[in-house]
């Protein structure tokens, strides 16, 4: 059986180089969350999903579009709010008054790094829709099928505090997430690194 370090060694470099080079980028926008941006190249490079606990304002909008710019990927997020309807993230059809045909409007779902913000605030249905994408990597709009964006992940967030006007995910959608990680408050260090960042 390999140990760690043997499998590690597996590696080709060009690739221990881009992933130096990914977390060096980052650094320079977000300071901390080393282990998150792990977890998200982890996700990506397996075709998984990475779903984040933690409170607002711990720089997670932030974070996922550093990634994306440093590997140069297609960006966008989604704020679920209990009024999202599935079409608002698949996308639908439109009628085109001027054609006097219908047309397909693509959803922001149809990028390669999709935030879903606070997941749990939408109903379940919204919620049903996003992770059956997840799964099938395809969205059905009308009577035609897309292909999602390759490499396409999706990194849900959660408050783990606030309840209030919540839908909880129940388990059997918990598991089309690979990796699972809470997010904590930065260390004090990192906070003078922020403040001495922002104070120039």
């Amino acid at each position: 059986m390999e140990t760690g370090s043997e499998q590690a060694s597996r590696i080709p470099d060009s690739t221990v180089r881009f992933i130096e080079d990914v977390r060096t980028r980052v650094g320079t926008v977000v300071v901390g969350q080393d282990v998150v941006v792990e977890r998200i190249l982890i996700a990506l490079f397996t075709g998984g999903h990475l779903l984040l606990q933690g409170v607002p304002g711990l720089a997670k909008t932030l974070l996922v579009s550093a990634i994306s710019k440093s590997i140069d990927l297609g960006f966008s997020r989604i704020q679920f709010t209990v009024d999202l309807l599935p079409s608002d993230i698949l996308g639908s059809e439109i009628l085109d008054q001027q054609k006097n045909e219908f047309r397909t409007h693509k959803g922001p779902i149809f990028t390669n790094l999709l935030l879903a913000d606070e997941i749990n605030r939408a109903a379940p249905k919204v919620q049903s829709a996003l992770l059956e994408a997840m799964q099938e990597r395809k969205v059905t709009i009308g009577n035609q099928t897309y292909a999602l964006p390759a490499p396409f992940l999706v990194i849900a967030t959660q408050n783990p505090v606030e309840q209030a006007g919540t839908f909880e995910l129940p388990e059997a959608q918990l598991d089309r997430f690979m990796l699972c990680h809470r997010l904590e408050y930065p260390s004090p260090d990192e906070e003078k690194e922020v403040l001495r960042r922002n104070a120039m």
